[in-house]
């Protein structure tokens, strides 16, 4: 009943975790957050870790951190690399939305990708209930690209997805709103900008 009541006051988001970038989508708002997925840790003497910057205050230190300070980008090629970061920074992004009132406890709908283990689909739903959600719903994230680029995936008929992302690649056959058959091959956006520069470097430095 409490649940419910605190619920009444809250907002439904819907969240799209990258490698790269993340936004936030709220109901009858639009995009509410988007920003980098980076978050830097200082690790002190006796290993504990506290929170310097995070999103777009973070992004550029990436590479440029001392010694006992991290940049770290918590989504490896679509799964979840570090469980600690990546709830300090869903976290972040609730309380950008919602504040700090503790009062708002929102439903969450988070996309995964198709090859998700076990294992990094419990931790975004750990790290979405750590954050403040009071539900957590997951799907498909060639499902929600498919349903976001309004194609006519209910039909009989088959539909392919390809969603090229910062550390990943997948492709997917989709009918009768189901996943057919799919495939992730590691390497994505962030891969063709390091060949670009690479290649820039060796023809043009």
């Amino acid at each position: 009943m409490f649940s419910a009541v605190l619920g009444f006051f809250s907002q439904d988001l819907a969240v799209d975790l990258g490698t790269s970038n993340t936004r936030v989508f709220q109901r009858g708002v639009g995009v509410v957050r988007a920003e980098p997925t980076v978050i830097s840790v200082h690790t002190t003497k006796t290993g504990q870790r506290r929170v310097m910057a995070i999103g777009d205050e973070a992004l550029p230190m990436l590479g440029r951190t001392p010694d006992d300070i991290e940049a770290i980008r918590p989504v490896r090629n679509g799964q979840i690399g570090d469980y600690e970061v990546a709830e300090a920074f869903l976290l972040h992004l609730v309380r950008r939305v919602h504040g700090r009132n503790r009062l708002m406890s929102p439903k969450m709908v988070v996309s995964v990708p198709n090859s998700a283990s076990e294992m990094s689909v419990r931790a975004v739903r750990d790290s979405c209930e750590f954050a403040g959600a009071r539900d957590v719903q997951l799907v498909c994230r060639s499902v929600a690209a498919a349903l976001g680029a309004d194609l006519p995936i209910l039909e009989p008929s088959g539909c392919m997805v390809v969603d090229i992302g910062g550390g990943a690649t997948e492709v997917a056959m989709l009918s009768m709103s189901d996943v057919v058959c799919s495939d992730v091959v590691t390497g994505g956006g962030e891969g063709m900008d390091e060949a670009i520069i690479a290649y820039l470097k060796r023809h043009h430095g």
